[in-house]
């Protein structure tokens, strides 16, 4: 027999109200309905208008059948079980693996050891120092191995910088509005305040210096510290990728205003329109056209094998690149960090193989080439699909997707909906997707959960499910939505 409620030493009133008070929408009440829906479906539950549950609420690439790079998953298959590496001639005449999956693995077990031991608190010194190698291919500038933290995906990163970051109550942290729900809640659970600044909707979710400034001085006035302004880049939810003149902007912010700046670029090989340019390469690129002037810039970026065309996320792996930082401060970071003893060490492999795959001539790179271009342009077919439905919908606006995973499309509802979702107790565009998700099965995130504009309403949703005939369903229960509540 359970103990009663009164009986236990915990209950909803006396844990951590910090806890309580954090908001993670895109793992909410619309996600667990979700599954729920597709318990019911797995037991032959025909009353269901719908035979399959989308889950383009989160960005989840192998949950939505997207397939592992075979070089990455061959390799740490050896890592895992090094027995197979007595039996080569097996691997590579009867299970297809190549000369260069073998050589790389044997590398890792040399390098790295077992993967089933701790590495260095910071993450295994070798792979470290290939990710410096690679982020002074991509900016051409050098990095240092001694600055780079390796992490268990970007949100534990996230969790680190944040933590050493906000010193108390009054410390703040310029949040882009939409933002992904983890940096709000994040601030939540360490009674920190979130500063948000709004992007301009209009100009593709760009940064708004204006608004931003304003915001800042805003927070200054009621006596929040403002330390940090956090961008995203490619967008989430927005899917914006930002210009190189739109990143020199913000970085002269930070330096005027005495701002470290955290960069979450986890999205940076999903760009579908223009480029990627790193907040690092256009920082060194500043420094080094105005001599002193940049040299106090505090740069923390964010980096995860969860997205691109990677699409790893269970493997929990990640690094952040510090760039400017106090000594002192850096070494207060690799405390915290020794507490969490080290990030998953397969991760970390893993993040070796994302930058440093395969190159042209070598025996794995015909693969992995056709595998990850397959991947990328499945993604962008999907996205442009998606973008097109939404412009045939009505009372529905969306930007040309230009990168990261998602769509943030902006929905005009009705009076009536509105009050129909207020007679619920909910907001309308929370109503608008859960009616969305029992009509088709297919989950997206309301707006209000990433935050946005007063008066205005959005979805997002991702663009990652196979297929697009999921696109269509979207498109009929949107009309009977508007029909219905006209």
């Amino acid at each position: 027999m359970s103990a009663s409620s009164s009986q236990r030493r915990l209950n909803i009133d006396n844990i951590n109200p910090h806890v309580k008070a954090a908001k993670y929408a895109v793992r909410g009440e619309l996600a667990v309905r979700s599954e729920e829906y597709r318990t019911r479906l797995a037991k032959h539950d025909g009353s269901l208008p719908f035979s399959d549950i989308i889950s383009a609420n989160i960005g989840n690439p192998q949950q939505l059948d997207q397939k592992p790079i075979t070089f990455f998953r061959q390799v740490l298959s050896l890592l895992e079980n090094p027995l197979l590496l007595e039996h080569e001639d097996v691997l590579v005449n009867q299970l297809g693996y190549k000369a260069d999956v073998v050589e790389r693995a044997k590398w890792h077990l040399a390098k790295v050891g077992s993967v089933g031991a701790y590495s260095a608190s910071n993450g295994a010194p070798a792979i470290r120092q290939r990710i410096a190698e690679f982020l002074e291919r991509r900016d051409g500038y050098p990095a240092n191995q001694a600055d780079i933290y390796m992490s268990g995906g970007a949100s534990s990163g996230v969790n680190t910088l944040l933590h050493v970051i906000c010193a108390g109550p009054s410390s703040g942290v310029l949040v882009p509005i939409p933002q992904y729900p983890l940096y709000t809640a994040s601030l939540s659970l360490l009674n920190a305040q979130c500063v948000p600044y709004y992007l301009d909707e209009s100009k593709d979710w760009a940064t708004d210096l204006e608004a931003t400034r304003t915001s800042l001085k805003e927070a200054r006035a009621n006596d929040v510290d403002v330390r940090c302004i956090v961008v995203i880049n490619p967008g989430n939810p927005t899917g914006a990728s930002l210009s190189e003149s739109d990143v020199e902007a913000v970085i002269e912010l930070a330096r005027a205003e005495n701002l470290v700046i955290i960069a979450d670029e986890v999205y940076q090989t999903n760009v579908f329109v223009g480029k990627f340019h790193s907040f690092k390469g256009v920082l060194c690129r500043l420094q080094e056209q105005n001599p002193g002037k940049y040299d106090n810039v505090e740069l923390a970026s964010l980096h995860s094998i969860s997205k691109g065309m990677v699409g790893e996320c269970g493997h929990r792996g990640g690094y952040f690149e510090l760039v400017g930082f106090d000594p002192a401060v850096q070494a207060e970071i690799y405390k915290f960090v020794s507490i969490m003893l080290c990030a998953p060490v397969i991760g970390q492999c893993l993040v070796e193989l994302m930058v440093n795959p395969p190159k042209p001539g070598e025996p794995s790179y015909e693969l992995y080439e056709k595998e990850y271009n397959g991947i990328f342009n499945g993604l962008q077919k999907r996205a442009v699909a998606l973008h097109k439905a939404f412009s045939q919908m009505e009372g529905v606006e969306c930007g040309e997707p230009q990168g990261s995973m998602y769509l943030f499309p902006t929905i005009t509802l009705s009076d009536k909906a509105v009050a129909a979702a207020a007679a619920e107790g909910r907001l309308a565009d929370e109503f608008y997707c859960l009616k969305m998700l029992k009509a088709t099965g297919v989950c997206v995130v309301p707006g209000s959960g990433f935050g946005q504009k007063p008066n205005t309403l959005h979805f997002r949703t991702t663009f990652l499910a196979p297929g697009t005939e999921w696109v269509g369903s979207i498109v009929k229960f949107h009309k009977e939505f508007m029909d219905e509540y006209r």
